[in-house]
């Protein structure tokens, strides 16, 4: 029985598993999307978020903790460098995961597995400037502008009353 055991092993060892999702993550890192079973792309995306959020603290000690998952110097200088600085605004879903139908040879499910702020096509021009420090959750928007407009227009019927 597997109650409760939400990990996808991929049916690999640990060990295999974690050697195969740190060159995937390597991979991502450096072209900035790549192709893969869609199987792969989902267990990739809960194991690089974390990891780019880390990198948009540039310490000593967050390089250390993310090379000790990826063990590629190239892929940490590209990740702490280029990467960090595009996503530095955004509060996280860094990745985004297209399906691209059954492969020929095994009729696996592929899908392409981008870096959100690298694509062009999808994402803001180049004209549009981003804010940094923008938060997009949708808590307490609404309740906090709706009282605020209910006081401003009682404060106008109250003022308008004595005057005629």
């Amino acid at each position: 029985m597997r109650h409760g055991d939400k990990i996808n092993n991929l049916g690999r060892t640990a060990s295999h598993r974690a050697a195969l999702l740190s060159n995937l993550a390597s991979q991502l890192i450096t072209h900035k999307r790549i192709v893969t079973t869609l199987a792969k792309a989902k267990v990739l995306r809960t194991y690089i978020e974390p990891l780019i959020t880390k990198a948009k603290e540039n310490t000593t000690h967050q390089r250390r903790v993310v090379f000790s998952y990826l063990q590629d110097k190239e892929a940490i200088t590209e990740l702490f460098g280029t990467v960090a600085e595009k996503v530095a605004g955004r509060p996280g879903g860094y990745t985004r995961i297209i399906k691209l139908g059954t492969r020929t040879g095994d009729a696996a499910e592929t899908a392409m597995i981008e870096l959100v702020d690298f694509n062009d096509i999808y994402g803001k021009g180049k004209g549009e400037a981003k804010e940094a420090g923008k938060r997009t959750r949708r808590s307490g928007g609404k309740k906090k502008a709706e009282p605020a407009a209910a006081t401003s227009e009682k404060a106008t019927d109250t003022k308008e009353k004595p005057a005629e």
